[in-house]
């Protein structure tokens, strides 16, 4: 019995959007896991730098769009590497905040001119009216 799909083009749409995603996600996050940090840890440690060093991490976590338990993991992969620090803010013990060391600020200033040119090179088949519908399409099928 063949399959029936509800709305072909919807389907479609789906197939070319994995294959783009994964396209430009494999330009932009080689150079960074070559240096041993995930595309998700790299966008917490730019996110850090920023917003001046430090964030609670509800508030990283709203930033990223991620559920409690993923940014819980990446900023402990990121603390066991020595880029992140998380500590409970002593004015009130719910709190954990993430603060950026200087180790995670250097690798940040060092790898970061060359992925902001990776993502413009990876977005470079895309005008300036492409790009904004691009964005605005992906924040509705978020939303």
């Amino acid at each position: 019995m063949p399959l029936e799909l509800g709305d072909p083009l919807a389907h479609r749409a789906l197939q070319a959007l994995l294959r783009a995603e994964a396209a430009v996600r494999r330009r932009v996050a080689a150079e960074l896991i070559r240096e041993g940090v995930s595309p998700a840890g790299f966008s917490v440690l730019v996110i850090l730098t920023t917003a001046g060093g430090s964030l609670e991490l509800r508030t990283l976590r709203r930033r990223l769009g991620w559920s409690k338990a993923n940014a819980t993991e990446v900023t402990a992969t990121l603390e066991a590497r020595y880029l992140v620090r998380r500590h409970r803010d002593p004015a009130d013990r719910r709190i954990v905040v993430v603060d950026l060391t200087s180790i995670g600020r250097e690798l940040v200033e060092r790898l970061f001119p060359e992925h902001s040119d990776r993502v413009t090179r990876a977005f470079g088949a895309l005008d300036e009216g492409e790009k904004r519908s691009l964005a605005e399409l992906c924040r509705k099928l978020a939303a």
